[in-house]
Protein backbone atom coordinates (compact mmCIF):
# COMPACT_ATOMS: atom_id res chain seq x y z
CA UNK A 1 0.00 0.00 0.00
CA UNK A 2 2.82 2.42 0.93
CA UNK A 3 4.49 1.57 -2.37
CA UNK A 4 1.35 2.52 -4.31
CA UNK A 5 1.02 5.83 -2.40
CA UNK A 6 4.69 6.63 -3.16
CA UNK A 7 4.14 5.95 -6.86
CA UNK A 8 1.07 8.21 -6.85
CA UNK A 9 3.00 11.04 -5.19
CA UNK A 10 5.85 10.70 -7.68
CA UNK A 11 3.35 10.77 -10.55
CA UNK A 12 1.70 13.94 -9.19
CA UNK A 13 5.06 15.67 -8.67
CA UNK A 14 6.19 14.59 -12.10
CA UNK A 15 3.04 15.97 -13.62
CA UNK A 16 3.50 19.30 -11.80
CA UNK A 17 7.14 19.46 -12.88
CA UNK A 18 6.16 18.69 -16.47
CA UNK A 19 3.57 21.48 -16.42
CA UNK A 20 6.09 23.89 -14.91
CA UNK A 21 8.71 23.03 -17.54
CA UNK A 22 6.13 23.41 -20.29
CA UNK A 23 5.07 26.79 -18.92
CA UNK A 24 8.71 27.92 -18.70
CA UNK A 25 9.29 26.79 -22.29
CA UNK A 26 6.20 28.65 -23.46
CA UNK A 27 7.33 31.82 -21.67
CA UNK A 28 10.81 31.48 -23.21
CA UNK A 29 9.35 30.97 -26.69
CA UNK A 30 7.25 34.10 -26.32
CA UNK A 31 10.28 36.33 -25.81
CA UNK A 32 10.77 38.78 -28.63
CA UNK A 33 14.48 38.04 -28.82
CA UNK A 34 13.78 34.41 -29.69
CA UNK A 35 10.74 35.07 -31.86
CA UNK A 36 12.73 37.46 -34.04
CA UNK A 37 15.80 35.21 -34.19
CA UNK A 38 13.64 32.19 -35.08
CA UNK A 39 11.87 34.17 -37.81
CA UNK A 40 15.22 35.18 -39.30
CA UNK A 41 16.54 31.63 -39.26
CA UNK A 42 13.36 30.16 -40.71
CA UNK A 43 13.45 32.61 -43.61
CA UNK A 44 17.21 32.43 -44.22
CA UNK A 45 19.09 29.13 -44.30
CA UNK A 46 22.34 31.08 -44.45
CA UNK A 47 23.06 34.37 -42.74
CA UNK A 48 25.44 35.19 -45.59
CA UNK A 49 22.55 35.47 -48.05
CA UNK A 50 20.26 37.24 -45.61
CA UNK A 51 17.15 39.00 -46.88
CA UNK A 52 17.67 38.13 -50.53
CA UNK A 53 21.36 39.01 -50.88
CA UNK A 54 22.83 37.33 -53.93
CA UNK A 55 26.47 37.54 -52.86
CA UNK A 56 28.02 36.70 -49.52
CA UNK A 57 30.27 39.43 -48.18
CA UNK A 58 32.38 40.47 -45.20
CA UNK A 59 29.58 42.79 -44.17
CA UNK A 60 29.35 44.93 -41.05
CA UNK A 61 25.57 44.70 -40.85
CA UNK A 62 25.24 40.96 -41.36
CA UNK A 63 27.99 40.51 -38.79
CA UNK A 64 26.01 42.67 -36.34
CA UNK A 65 22.96 40.48 -36.82
CA UNK A 66 25.09 37.37 -36.31
CA UNK A 67 26.49 38.78 -33.06
CA UNK A 68 22.98 39.57 -31.84
CA UNK A 69 21.66 36.08 -32.56
CA UNK A 70 24.78 34.56 -30.99
CA UNK A 71 23.72 36.19 -27.68
CA UNK A 72 20.98 33.55 -27.53
CA UNK A 73 23.44 30.65 -27.66
CA UNK A 74 22.90 29.89 -23.97
CA UNK A 75 19.25 29.19 -24.73
CA UNK A 76 20.02 26.89 -27.67
CA UNK A 77 23.36 26.24 -29.43
CA UNK A 78 21.62 26.58 -32.80
CA UNK A 79 21.78 30.36 -32.44
CA UNK A 80 25.55 30.41 -31.96
CA UNK A 81 25.98 27.84 -34.73
CA UNK A 82 24.13 30.15 -37.12
CA UNK A 83 26.70 32.92 -36.65
CA UNK A 84 29.63 30.49 -36.70
CA UNK A 85 28.52 28.99 -40.01
CA UNK A 86 28.48 32.47 -41.59
CA UNK A 87 32.01 33.30 -40.44
CA UNK A 88 33.35 29.87 -41.39
CA UNK A 89 32.18 30.37 -44.95
CA UNK A 90 34.57 33.30 -45.24
CA UNK A 91 37.60 32.45 -43.11
CA UNK A 92 40.16 30.01 -44.50
CA UNK A 93 42.17 27.60 -42.33
CA UNK A 94 45.25 29.79 -42.70
CA UNK A 95 43.30 32.82 -41.44
CA UNK A 96 42.88 34.58 -44.78
CA UNK A 97 39.55 36.25 -45.53
CA UNK A 98 39.21 36.40 -49.33
CA UNK A 99 36.25 38.80 -49.23
CA UNK A 100 38.16 41.35 -47.13
CA UNK A 101 40.45 43.99 -48.62
CA UNK A 102 42.69 45.92 -46.23
CA UNK A 103 43.77 48.31 -49.00
CA UNK A 104 40.35 49.97 -48.97
CA UNK A 105 40.92 51.18 -45.42
CA UNK A 106 37.18 50.96 -44.85
CA UNK A 107 36.43 51.02 -41.13
CA UNK A 108 33.11 49.22 -41.73
CA UNK A 109 35.12 46.08 -42.47
CA UNK A 110 36.50 45.97 -38.93
CA UNK A 111 33.16 45.26 -37.26
CA UNK A 112 32.82 41.60 -38.41
CA UNK A 113 36.18 40.81 -36.79
CA UNK A 114 34.52 40.90 -33.37
CA UNK A 115 33.00 37.57 -34.33
CA UNK A 116 36.51 36.18 -34.75
CA UNK A 117 37.30 37.01 -31.13
CA UNK A 118 34.02 35.46 -29.98
CA UNK A 119 34.72 32.26 -31.91
CA UNK A 120 38.36 32.03 -30.84
CA UNK A 121 37.28 32.26 -27.20
CA UNK A 122 34.61 29.63 -27.79
CA UNK A 123 36.56 27.09 -29.87
CA UNK A 124 40.27 27.88 -29.48
CA UNK A 125 40.70 27.32 -33.23
CA UNK A 126 43.86 29.01 -34.46
CA UNK A 127 42.36 30.16 -37.76
CA UNK A 128 40.32 32.78 -35.94
CA UNK A 129 43.35 34.12 -34.10
CA UNK A 130 45.40 34.16 -37.31
CA UNK A 131 42.64 36.07 -39.08
CA UNK A 132 42.57 38.78 -36.42
CA UNK A 133 46.05 40.05 -37.25
CA UNK A 134 45.07 41.69 -40.52
CA UNK A 135 42.34 43.77 -38.86
CA UNK A 136 44.69 44.97 -36.16
CA UNK A 137 47.18 45.87 -38.88
CA UNK A 138 44.49 47.87 -40.68
CA UNK A 139 43.79 49.88 -37.54
CA UNK A 140 47.51 50.48 -37.02
CA UNK A 141 47.83 51.97 -40.51
CA UNK A 142 44.35 53.34 -41.12
CA UNK A 143 44.53 57.01 -42.20
CA UNK A 144 43.59 59.63 -39.63
CA UNK A 145 42.68 63.30 -39.46
CA UNK A 146 45.25 65.73 -38.11
CA UNK A 147 43.27 65.64 -34.85
CA UNK A 148 43.87 61.89 -34.63
CA UNK A 149 40.46 60.54 -35.67
CA UNK A 150 39.99 57.66 -38.09
CA UNK A 151 38.84 58.48 -41.60
CA UNK A 152 35.65 56.63 -42.35
CA UNK A 153 37.17 55.21 -45.52
CA UNK A 154 40.25 55.87 -47.61
CA UNK A 155 38.00 57.30 -50.33
CA UNK A 156 36.47 59.72 -47.82
CA UNK A 157 39.58 61.65 -46.77
CA UNK A 158 39.57 63.79 -43.61
CA UNK A 159 36.04 62.65 -42.72
CA UNK A 160 34.88 61.17 -39.42
CA UNK A 161 31.39 59.63 -39.38
CA UNK A 162 29.52 58.55 -36.25
CA UNK A 163 28.97 55.16 -37.88
CA UNK A 164 32.70 54.45 -37.81
CA UNK A 165 32.93 54.78 -34.03
CA UNK A 166 30.84 51.62 -33.68
CA UNK A 167 32.56 49.85 -36.56
CA UNK A 168 36.03 50.09 -35.05
CA UNK A 169 36.15 51.00 -31.38
CA UNK A 170 34.35 48.05 -29.72
CA UNK A 171 36.61 45.72 -31.72
CA UNK A 172 39.69 47.50 -30.40
CA UNK A 173 38.55 47.42 -26.78
CA UNK A 174 37.56 43.76 -27.06
CA UNK A 175 40.92 42.92 -28.65
CA UNK A 176 42.74 44.91 -25.95
CA UNK A 177 41.12 42.87 -23.20
CA UNK A 178 41.35 39.44 -24.77
CA UNK A 179 44.94 39.76 -25.99
CA UNK A 180 46.43 42.03 -23.32
CA UNK A 181 47.04 44.95 -25.68
CA UNK A 182 46.10 47.96 -23.50
CA UNK A 183 47.22 50.64 -25.99
CA UNK A 184 44.00 50.01 -27.90
CA UNK A 185 41.88 51.09 -24.94
CA UNK A 186 43.37 54.55 -25.27
CA UNK A 187 42.75 54.63 -29.01
CA UNK A 188 39.10 53.62 -28.57
CA UNK A 189 38.35 56.16 -25.85
CA UNK A 190 40.19 58.94 -27.69
CA UNK A 191 38.01 58.36 -30.75
CA UNK A 192 34.78 58.43 -28.76
CA UNK A 193 35.77 61.66 -27.00
CA UNK A 194 37.08 63.32 -30.17
CA UNK A 195 33.92 62.58 -32.13
CA UNK A 196 31.79 63.94 -29.29
CA UNK A 197 33.87 67.11 -29.24
CA UNK A 198 33.71 67.61 -33.02
CA UNK A 199 30.08 66.67 -33.79
CA UNK A 200 28.04 67.73 -30.73
CA UNK A 201 25.58 70.57 -31.13
CA UNK A 202 25.86 72.69 -27.97
CA UNK A 203 22.19 73.70 -28.09
CA UNK A 204 20.46 70.32 -28.43
CA UNK A 205 23.25 67.97 -27.30
CA UNK A 206 22.63 65.89 -30.42
CA UNK A 207 25.47 64.79 -32.68
CA UNK A 208 25.70 65.60 -36.37
CA UNK A 209 26.21 62.65 -38.70
CA UNK A 210 29.75 63.56 -39.77
CA UNK A 211 32.60 66.05 -39.70
CA UNK A 212 34.97 66.98 -42.52
CA UNK A 213 38.20 68.34 -41.10
CA UNK A 214 39.16 69.79 -44.50
CA UNK A 215 35.77 71.54 -44.84
CA UNK A 216 35.97 70.81 -48.57
CA UNK A 217 32.94 68.54 -48.99
CA UNK A 218 29.78 70.11 -50.42
CA UNK A 219 27.81 68.63 -47.52
CA UNK A 220 30.11 70.25 -44.94
CA UNK A 221 29.43 73.59 -43.29
CA UNK A 222 32.23 75.87 -44.56
CA UNK A 223 32.95 77.14 -41.03
CA UNK A 224 32.50 74.04 -38.86
CA UNK A 225 32.95 71.17 -41.31
CA UNK A 226 29.78 69.54 -39.95
CA UNK A 227 27.09 67.78 -41.96
CA UNK A 228 23.70 69.52 -41.75
CA UNK A 229 21.47 67.02 -39.91
CA UNK A 230 21.08 64.68 -36.95
CA UNK A 231 20.51 61.23 -38.47
CA UNK A 232 18.77 58.68 -36.29
CA UNK A 233 20.97 55.64 -36.93
CA UNK A 234 24.22 57.59 -36.81
CA UNK A 235 23.54 58.45 -33.20
CA UNK A 236 22.46 54.87 -32.62
CA UNK A 237 25.84 53.59 -33.74
CA UNK A 238 27.52 56.05 -31.43
CA UNK A 239 25.69 55.18 -28.20
CA UNK A 240 25.98 51.45 -28.92
CA UNK A 241 29.73 51.92 -29.34
CA UNK A 242 30.03 53.55 -25.91
CA UNK A 243 28.21 50.81 -23.97
CA UNK A 244 30.12 48.10 -25.80
CA UNK A 245 33.53 49.71 -25.24
CA UNK A 246 32.71 50.14 -21.56
CA UNK A 247 32.22 46.36 -21.37
CA UNK A 248 35.94 45.87 -21.84
CA UNK A 249 37.44 49.08 -20.47
CA UNK A 250 39.26 48.60 -17.15
CA UNK A 251 37.55 50.09 -14.10
CA UNK A 252 40.56 52.30 -13.45
CA UNK A 253 40.98 53.59 -17.00
CA UNK A 254 41.45 57.37 -17.04
CA UNK A 255 38.69 57.93 -19.63
CA UNK A 256 36.03 55.66 -18.13
CA UNK A 257 34.19 58.40 -16.24
CA UNK A 258 34.25 60.65 -19.30
CA UNK A 259 32.66 57.96 -21.46
CA UNK A 260 29.92 57.35 -18.91
CA UNK A 261 29.20 61.08 -18.75
CA UNK A 262 29.09 61.31 -22.54
CA UNK A 263 26.71 58.35 -22.66
CA UNK A 264 24.31 59.92 -20.16
CA UNK A 265 24.42 63.34 -21.81
CA UNK A 266 23.79 61.86 -25.25
CA UNK A 267 20.94 59.61 -24.11
CA UNK A 268 19.34 62.58 -22.32
CA UNK A 269 19.56 64.62 -25.52
CA UNK A 270 17.92 61.79 -27.45
CA UNK A 271 15.09 61.56 -24.94
CA UNK A 272 14.33 65.23 -25.60
CA UNK A 273 13.46 64.41 -29.22
CA UNK A 274 11.58 61.17 -28.59
CA UNK A 275 8.16 61.38 -30.21
CA UNK A 276 5.57 61.82 -27.46
CA UNK A 277 2.73 60.14 -29.32
CA UNK A 278 4.46 56.97 -30.58
CA UNK A 279 7.26 56.71 -27.99
CA UNK A 280 9.92 56.12 -30.69
CA UNK A 281 12.25 58.29 -32.78
CA UNK A 282 12.20 59.96 -36.19
CA UNK A 283 14.64 59.47 -39.07
CA UNK A 284 15.77 63.12 -38.84
CA UNK A 285 15.76 63.44 -35.10
CA UNK A 286 14.90 67.08 -34.50
CA UNK A 287 12.41 67.55 -37.32
CA UNK A 288 9.43 65.77 -35.75
CA UNK A 289 6.51 65.22 -38.09
CA UNK A 290 7.80 67.59 -40.78
CA UNK A 291 6.58 66.49 -44.19
CA UNK A 292 8.61 63.55 -45.46
CA UNK A 293 10.05 62.58 -42.08
CA UNK A 294 9.12 59.18 -40.65
CA UNK A 295 9.45 57.07 -37.51
CA UNK A 296 12.56 54.94 -38.00
CA UNK A 297 13.21 51.49 -36.51
CA UNK A 298 16.98 50.97 -36.40
CA UNK A 299 17.88 54.12 -34.49
CA UNK A 300 15.05 53.47 -32.06
CA UNK A 301 16.27 49.92 -31.37
CA UNK A 302 19.85 51.09 -30.89
CA UNK A 303 18.88 53.73 -28.32
CA UNK A 304 16.81 51.20 -26.38
CA UNK A 305 19.70 48.74 -26.37
CA UNK A 306 22.14 51.40 -25.15
CA UNK A 307 19.78 52.58 -22.40
CA UNK A 308 18.93 49.08 -21.19
CA UNK A 309 22.52 47.89 -21.22
CA UNK A 310 23.73 51.13 -19.65
CA UNK A 311 21.29 50.65 -16.77
CA UNK A 312 22.06 46.94 -16.42
CA UNK A 313 25.78 47.65 -16.19
CA UNK A 314 25.41 50.58 -13.82
CA UNK A 315 26.56 53.25 -16.28
CA UNK A 316 23.10 54.80 -16.12
CA UNK A 317 20.57 55.02 -13.29
CA UNK A 318 17.95 52.29 -13.08
CA UNK A 319 15.25 54.69 -14.26
CA UNK A 320 16.73 54.40 -17.75
CA UNK A 321 15.93 50.69 -17.74
CA UNK A 322 12.27 51.51 -17.17
CA UNK A 323 12.37 54.08 -19.96
CA UNK A 324 13.98 51.52 -22.27
CA UNK A 325 11.38 48.90 -21.36
CA UNK A 326 8.53 51.27 -22.12
CA UNK A 327 10.17 52.36 -25.38
CA UNK A 328 10.65 48.72 -26.38
CA UNK A 329 6.91 48.13 -26.10
CA UNK A 330 6.35 51.26 -28.17
CA UNK A 331 8.85 49.95 -30.73
CA UNK A 332 6.94 46.68 -31.00
CA UNK A 333 3.65 48.54 -31.47
CA UNK A 334 5.15 50.83 -34.13
CA UNK A 335 7.50 48.63 -36.13
CA UNK A 336 6.65 44.94 -35.63
CA UNK A 337 4.04 43.30 -37.83
CA UNK A 338 2.90 39.74 -38.41
CA UNK A 339 3.93 39.02 -41.98
CA UNK A 340 2.24 36.88 -44.60
CA UNK A 341 4.21 33.82 -43.45
CA UNK A 342 2.89 34.24 -39.91
CA UNK A 343 6.27 35.35 -38.58
CA UNK A 344 7.20 38.74 -37.13
CA UNK A 345 8.82 41.36 -39.34
CA UNK A 346 10.29 44.77 -38.57
CA UNK A 347 9.33 47.66 -40.85
CA UNK A 348 10.40 51.29 -41.41
CA UNK A 349 14.14 50.68 -41.35
CA UNK A 350 16.31 53.07 -43.34
CA UNK A 351 18.30 50.94 -45.76
CA UNK A 352 21.42 53.09 -45.91
CA UNK A 353 22.54 56.70 -45.64
CA UNK A 354 25.97 58.12 -46.33
CA UNK A 355 27.66 61.31 -47.48
CA UNK A 356 29.53 62.22 -50.65
CA UNK A 357 30.35 59.46 -53.13
CA UNK A 358 28.99 59.02 -56.64
CA UNK A 359 26.12 59.76 -57.12
CA UNK A 360 26.76 62.51 -54.58
CA UNK A 361 24.86 62.36 -51.28
CA UNK A 362 24.46 65.93 -50.06
CA UNK A 363 23.24 65.26 -46.52
CA UNK A 364 20.12 67.38 -47.02
CA UNK A 365 16.82 66.79 -45.26
CA UNK A 366 15.39 65.55 -48.55
CA UNK A 367 18.26 63.09 -48.91
CA UNK A 368 17.77 61.47 -45.50
CA UNK A 369 14.01 61.21 -45.88
CA UNK A 370 13.97 59.72 -49.39
CA UNK A 371 16.54 56.95 -49.11
CA UNK A 372 15.10 53.44 -49.47
CA UNK A 373 13.16 52.02 -46.52
CA UNK A 374 13.69 48.29 -45.94
CA UNK A 375 11.81 45.57 -44.08
CA UNK A 376 13.84 43.28 -41.78
CA UNK A 377 17.12 45.06 -42.52
CA UNK A 378 20.02 43.72 -40.41
CA UNK A 379 20.62 47.14 -38.94
CA UNK A 380 17.15 47.11 -37.41
CA UNK A 381 16.51 43.51 -36.39
CA UNK A 382 20.02 43.07 -34.98
CA UNK A 383 19.69 45.90 -32.44
CA UNK A 384 16.07 44.82 -31.82
CA UNK A 385 17.34 41.43 -30.64
CA UNK A 386 20.12 43.04 -28.59
CA UNK A 387 17.59 45.33 -26.89
CA UNK A 388 15.25 42.41 -26.20
CA UNK A 389 18.10 40.42 -24.64
CA UNK A 390 19.06 43.30 -22.34
CA UNK A 391 15.43 43.78 -21.30
CA UNK A 392 14.74 40.01 -21.10
CA UNK A 393 11.79 40.46 -23.44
Amino acid sequence: MKHLIFIAIVAILSSCSSKTNKQQTEVTQEKWSLKMADAIMQRNDSLGYYNGRTRMGWSYDVALLGMAINKLGDVDPKYSDYMEAYIDQMVEEDGTVPRYSMEKYNIDLINPAKNLIILYKKTGEEKYKKALGQFVTQMENHPKTESGGYWHKKRYPSQIWLDGVYMGMPFLSMYAREFDAPKWYDVATHEIKLVYEKTRDPITGLLYHAWDESKEQKWADPETGLSPHFWSRAMGWYVMAIVDVLDDLPEDHADRADLIEILKNTIDALLQVRDEESGVWYQVLDQGNREGNYLEGSGTAMYIYAMAKGANKGYLDKEYFDIASEAFDDMVDTFIIEDEDGLPSMVNICGSCGLGGNPYRDGSYEYYTTETIVKNDCKGVGPFILAAVELDK
